[in-house]
């Protein structure tokens, strides 16, 4: 036992309540979030994403696959100590366990370094000025007949395939990518917190495995760079590309990171852009409005020209691929996480997008 107790790395072990501490103190007192969110975090996310930014590949995403690796080959050897070594078996699982603790203490350190705290921050809302409240249904038609009227246009300047849906005007994804930073420095412009100097978002090679378990793009914050999945339908690939690099400036909630994804499509002067923002911004705003009025729903829903009408048909038979039982506990897991970290509402959340959106209108009406 004396043994057990003497392994120097035990002291790894306090990153553990130290993560607790600054989660805890980031919850009670909301000013201490914002202040790291403003000071320290964007001095902490250049430095990480510079340095991964000059690779051209996704370093998050090798780390993924390398530590997996890294975890079978510790418990194969486990395994063959365990069998070997009758005499100190215990001491053998006692080790093995504190690496594995020590190990999970770094890792949630560093995430609660790196964007934990940032959930607890001032909402984009708050920092910019809108007036988030309870919303009419007319103004929630209004929005929808807007949305619909701005995709129904930006949708006759885009490309297409031989099936008649949308495709990029570009087929690399390395051009899309500095679209999407552009476009993030334009919109710093005029929402200064949306910091210009990040890198381009990364394309993931294991893309369709991300939509097996209906992910479309993921921010890590290990190496800060903002992953997405390629192999998604092209309409929404810029809208996803912009939602990461929002998660990559410091705003983590997802309603926030869809609406600044379609603030940042509007302002990049480029149709594929704005073509993916309002139709990603009218799939939102319609879905909601079919919650509550789903006659007046489908009455917007039929505004739509052919070509918009035939993405959407396109998107949803793409995920219906996907559909099953991997889908469904990788839904479930990414719920639990966003009410691990104070999204109360899960994956609902999601939807809160259009208050944000109806926000902004009652802003621009004024």
């Amino acid at each position: 036992m004396r043994s057990a107790l003497k392994l120097r790395r035990l002291w790894i072990l306090l990153t553990i309540p130290a993560s607790f501490f600054l989660l805890f103190l980031a919850a009670d007192q909301k000013g201490f979030a914002e202040s790291y969110a403003n000071t320290v975090y964007p001095r902490l996310s250049r430095l990480g994403n510079a340095v991964t930014g000059m690779a051209p590949f996704s370093v998050g995403e090798v780390v993924v696959f390398l530590l997996a690796a890294f975890l079978f080959a510790a418990i194969i050897r486990l395994i063959i100590r365990l069998i070997r070594g009758k005499g100190s078996r215990g001491l053998t699982a006692w080790k093995f366990l504190v690496n594995l603790l020590c190990l999970a203490g770094i890792l949630f350190f560093l995430f609660t370094l790196n964007c934990g705290i940032n959930y607890r921050r001032s909402t984009f809302a708050e920092t910019c000025g809108l007036e988030v409240r309870q919303s009419r249904e007319p103004e929630l038609v209004t929005l929808c007949k807007s949305l619909a009227s701005d995709s129904n246009r930006m949708r006759k300047g885009v490309e297409t395939d031989e099936n008649s849906v949308m495709e990029l005007r570009s087929r690399r994804f390395p051009q899309n990518a500095e679209k999407a930073r552009d476009a993030f420095d334009r919109l710093s412009k005029s929402y200064p917190l949306l910091r210009p100097g990040y890198s381009a978002p990364k394309p993931v090679f294991a893309s369709e495995l991300m939509s097996q378990c209906n992910i479309t793009g993921m921010f890590f914050p290990f190496t800060f760079e903002a992953n997405v999945n390629t192999d998604i339908p092209d309409y929404t690939l810029p809208f996803t590309m912009c939602h990461e690099l929002t998660h990559l400036r410091g705003y983590m909630r997802e309603d926030e990171a869809n609406f600044v994804a379609y603030l940042a499509c509007e302002a990049s002067g480029d149709d594929d852009f704005r073509y993916s923002g309002s139709a990603m911004a009218f799939t939102y705003a319609n879905n909601a409005l079919s919650a509550a009025d789903q006659k007046e729903a489908g009455k917007v829903y039929a505004t739509l020209n052919s070509g918009v009408q035939k993405d959407f048909r396109f998107n949803d038979a793409y995920w219906d691929r996907f559909k099953g039982p991997v889908a469904e506990a990788s839904t479930k897991a990414n719920n639990n996480y966003l009410k691990a970290n104070a999204q109360t509402d899960g994956v609902q959340s999601y939807g809160r997008m259009v208050d944000l959106l109806l926000a902004l209108q009652r802003f621009k009406n004024k």
